[in-house]
């Protein structure tokens, strides 16, 4: 395991501790992220108009698509980084 796959792993695991829960929109960065940096591009078909909260996460991710894999992790970290500050 590389270090930046650590470091993500380790970032991954403080963002369910964090001491205050972050807003919707910083939690959908998260999860957006997490998925690009874990499973790469956005696939599948976005969920349907009546699953408000399957297609707020559907969109955040395919907002990155194209991101590497790498960016995305480093993003991550970084993010979780500055809420753990806040």
């Amino acid at each position: 395991m590389s270090d930046l796959q650590q470091q993500f792993a380790a970032a991954a695991a403080a963002a369910k501790t964090l001491a205050t829960k972050p807003d919707n929109d910083t939690l959908l960065q998260l999860y957006a992220l997490y998925k690009q940096a874990s499973v790469g591009d956005a696939g599948g078909k976005r969920p349907g108009f009546a699953d408000f909260v399957g297609r707020a996460k559907y969109d955040a991710w395919a907002e990155l698509r194209g991101t590497p894999q790498a960016t995305a992790m480093q993003r991550y970290i970084d993010l979780v980084a500055t809420l753990q500050r806040a």
